[in-house]
């Protein structure tokens, strides 16, 4: 028998409604009914919201046995849209093909199996459930995700992100914020028919939505004390605000968990906390004015940071942001645990991966971690649960029995038969020459030592190592300035190259300020198309000073050329280049190419976002022995992949190749801005011994 209601097993009668507790038991008198049904326990706070059940609870609590503790495990969901989306045949199930397995069940399935054991009552999922909304079969991977948990009687809330709705915009000034979503939207989107209100109210912690379908509450107990979890979907009416503010209003004694898609952001530092438009909308239309929101969780923004805000009671209210779909495949599995400790009076915080652990142990590598350590993943926040209450309930939660800390019984369980692959042996290079050759370089292109400094003026040479196809930077166009490209030392910790290549002053505005450099227009490469696959590598550092109005799809390397041209191509952009090697708006790493065994569409690898004035090594390897091409960013591959499609179309006017622009119907366009270091093109797959940042005794 379980300790608490809200973590047994058991579904509720037919007709049983969150706001009717059990039948009460013998031995508890009409007085104690009677404060409950005022919300008031005689033991404190435990149901304010679900008249007898708190002592029905608190009965069981007290009769026992030892291992029942004062804390409980929330857990939540992050950003799980790339989980539904690669596990499906769509997207040739990359998951499955590589592990054998998928991580959303997997997140989803550890809560089952261990939803008693470490007494988690509740799951908050916060958004952006699939990648593609007018995708059926994403929606069917997150069916039956959480089908597992409702299968198993563990309760849940959900919300939908932007990725979940068929029009998401997202608004920049804070007069904007409230759109008037809920009602423009259709009846027929797809979340409000995988994700009805039907669905939900199947949960016993089910309290109500919003008219529109789009927002719900939930109530669940945990150690005698209740809690209402308010579920805001992406860019909440003002109408939908309304209701939540009576939602709280008509339970005034429950403390309040906000979820929303999008509320905290993280600063380009990838640690520290940074507030949007549309949080401080939230904030001043919502959280700042109801005490009884204490903390809020969103997902959206990628990665994790904690922010602590004083509301208009001067109390706390913990903000915190945690996405990991950016991360090692897609997310890697990555949720969160937040363990309540109300003996200590502490919310322990700790993002874990149940799939890391399952994964086939010949496929590990020193990017999957099942525990992460730093200190905006794993950290612990102090609060005073009784004074920070105070305003609102008479808070008391149950005794102290013998027990011990959840997460660490968590960590200790994950690693029992689990190791962490070790991180590679990272060597310097000795000299410029300490790289794996490989014979079938077709260019190799970086700077001279002694050019390092010198102006770089129009026609200036970017050596190519093999000598066949060396660049030249292209004559002054527009607003370009010679100053605008630098040759520096500046480099990337593995390149063996002197230095890199600094574009500056790159911007879209007006007519557009780039320069670049390109290959002769008899040189061999630009007719190469690569049949045996090819490996391509280049180091990249984008400029601080990089924004997407200014450098979005800012290009490192193409090819000349309208991908138009190509003979039977029939797919989108036509104007757009063969190769398209760029920075996308949010900084994804994009490499484009119509392949040349099949010239009617082009295939897209991406990456997650990366950081500005980071130096990464960046390899492309198309391998067509298993008909796969592979991005891999610092020796991380990518989930977002593709299988099919081999070597690169060439136009049959062999085009120059060029490195800091792209391409766009007939002219150079988007210029790079940051530094390129060293890049090679070489005619086969390499594996990541023969790279550059291989050394050349361990090659």
């Amino acid at each position: 028998m379980s300790f608490d209601d809200d973590s047994s097993n058991n579904k509720p009668a037919s007709g049983h409604h969150p706001s009717r507790g059990p039948e009460p038991m013998q031995g508890v008198d009409r007085r104690t009914l009677l404060r409950n049904a005022m919300g008031v326990s005689a033991l404190g706070l435990g149901a304010s919201l679900l008249p007898g059940q708190a002592a029905h609870a608190h009965w069981r609590m007290h009769h026992h046995h030892h291992h029942v503790t004062t804390s409980f495990a929330l857990a939540v969901l992050p950003d799980t849209q790339f989980y539904s989306r690669y596990a499906t045949s769509e997207e040739g199930q990359a998951y499955q093909r590589q592990y054998g397995s998928t991580p959303y069940p997997a997140q989803t399935q550890f809560i089952v199996d261990n939803a008693a054991k470490y007494h988690i009552p509740f799951t908050i999922h916060l958004g952006d459930v699939v990648d593609q909304s007018k995708h059926p079969q994403q929606w069917a991977v997150a069916d039956a995700a959480m089908k597992l948990l409702e299968n198993a009687g563990r309760p849940y809330s959900v919300l939908a992100g932007n990725h979940d709705v068929l029009s998401a915009l997202e608004f920049e000034s804070a007069a904007s914020q409230s759109a008037g979503t809920d009602a423009q939207r259709g009846t027929s989107e797809p979340y409000l028919t995988w994700f009805p209100a039907s669905r939900a109210a199947k949960q016993r912690t089910f309290l109500e939505r919003h008219p529109s379908g789009w927002h719900e509450a939930h109530v669940f107990q945990a150690c005698g004390v209740s809690f209402m979890v308010l579920s805001l979907s992406w860019r909440a009416s003002d109408d939908a605000i309304a209701w939540a503010h009576s939602m709280i209003a008509r339970h005034p004694m429950l403390p309040v968990i906000l979820a929303n898609h999008q509320l905290l952001n993280i600063a380009n530092d990838g640690v520290s906390p940074l507030e949007v438009a549309y949080g401080q909308y939230l904030w001043d239309k919502l959280i700042r004015s109801n005490d009884q929101i204490f903390m809020t969780l969103n997902g959206h923004y990628h990665g994790g940071a904690l922010l602590t805000k004083i509301n208009d009671f001067h109390n706390p209210v913990f903000e915190m942001v945690v996405d990991y779909q950016m991360a090692y495949q897609g997310g890697n599995g990555l949720m969160r645990l937040y363990e309540f400790d109300f003996t200590r009076n502490k919310i322990d915080v700790a993002s874990f991966s149940p799939w890391v652990v399952e994964k086939p142990k010949d496929s590990l590598k020193q990017f999957d971690r099942a525990w992460l350590t730093e200190d905006n993943h794993e950290f612990t926040i102090d609060i005073d649960f009784q004074r920070r209450f105070s305003r609102f309930t008479h808070f008391c939660h149950l005794p102290a029995f013998a027990g011990t800390p959840i997460l660490p019984r968590v960590k200790q369980d994950l690693y029992a038969n689990y190791t962490e692959a070790p991180e590679p042996v990272v060597v310097p290079p000795a000299n410029a020459q300490d790289y794996p050759l490989v014979a079938e370089t077709v260019a190799h292109w970086r700077i001279d030592t002694n050019a390092i400094g010198k102006a770089v003026a129009a026609g200036t040479a970017l050596s190519d190592l093999t000598t066949a196809n060396p660049m030249q930077r292209a004559s002054l166009a527009g607003a370009a300035q010679v100053a605008d490209v630098v040759f520096t030392a500046d480099k990337h910790r593995l390149s063996s190259a002197p230095g890199s290549v600094q574009f500056l002053n790159t911007t879209k505005q007006g007519a557009g300020r780039f320069s670049w450099f390109t290959t002769a227009a008899n040189a061999p490469i630009n007719a190469a198309t690569f049949a045996a696959g090819y490996t391509v590598e280049a180091f990249i550092k984008i400029d601080p000073n990089w924004k997407a109005a200014d450098h979005a799809w800012c290009n490192i390397l193409t090819r000349f050329g309208n991908r138009g041209w190509l003979p039977g191509y029939a797919g989108g952009d036509p104007e757009s280049p063969p190769i398209l090697f760029a920075i996308s708006n949010l900084r994804e790493v994009q490499w484009e190419i119509v392949p040349a065994s099949s010239t009617a569409q082009p295939q897209t690898d991406w990456s997650g976002e990366i950081m500005l004035d980071t130096w990464y090594h960046l390899a492309i390897v198309n391998d067509p022995s298993d008909n796969s091409t592979v991005l891999y960013i610092e020796g991380a591959p990518v989930v977002r992949s593709v299988i099919g499609g081999n070597g690169i179309a060439s136009t049959a006017a062999s085009q120059p190749w060029a490195l800091g622009c792209g391409w766009w119907d007939r002219s150079p366009s988007d210029g790079f801005i940051g530094s390129v270091g060293e890049v090679r093109v070489v005619s086969k797959p390499l594996s990541p011994d023969k790279w550059l940042t291989a050394r050349r005794a361990s090659a």
